[in-house]
């Protein structure tokens, strides 16, 4: 299960690398059209803020995986471990709560956007904002089966450390042992 989950983020850090070089070299090249030649890509523009939107949702579901989205650490680390266990439960029940809104915001939206097309590229546009799908399934896998580690007693130490940032990362501290 967890080479699973180790290839699956790998295919999807490829993703990323290719959306941010799609999106750079889009703007590169219409800058050097415009500038260069008097000409430039009219999809250049509408492509690359496309390519921000869905690098900015799908990196979202990889920092939530390695824990990198902004926290309060400062007021969990006065906790213990119970008071730690709990702030984590309570983090992820937060989680769950906000992506069901967004998957459901996004699946009542998702006609509309089905409708419009994009005003340069003609796509529909629920080939942009259904990226939201995606984020709320995936933060949502996440953010469950933390709980379900949480409630069945499983979380460990490292867990915990690594959610109020006292390490870098899990692998670092089970590398020495601990």
């Amino acid at each position: 299960m967890n080479t699973l989950v180790n290839a699956f983020v790998k295919f999807v850090e490829v993703v990323l690398v290719f959306l941010m070089a799609g999106m750079a070299l889009m703007v590169l090249l219409n800058v050097i059209l415009r500038y260069g030649f008097n000409s430039g890509l009219m999809m250049s523009e509408e492509m690359s803020r496309f390519f921000f939107i869905w690098l900015t949702f799908i990196g979202a579901v990889l920092a939530l995986k390695e824990n990198a989205h902004m926290g309060v650490e400062s007021l969990v680390r006065l906790f213990g471990r119970r008071g730690r266990v709990i702030c984590m439960a309570l983090t992820n029940l937060l989680i769950l709560l906000c992506v069901g809104v967004l998957f459901w915001g996004t699946w009542l939206q998702a006609p509309i956007n089905a409708s419009m097309k994009s005003p340069v590229a003609g796509m529909p546009m629920i080939l942009v904002y259904g990226v939201a799908f995606f984020t709320a399934a995936g933060m949502g896998i996440i953010a469950f089966y933390r709980l379900i580690v949480i409630l069945t007693g499983r979380v460990t130490d490292a867990e915990i450390a690594h959610f109020v940032g006292e390490y870098e990362s899990v692998e670092e501290l089970v590398g020495r042992g601990e």
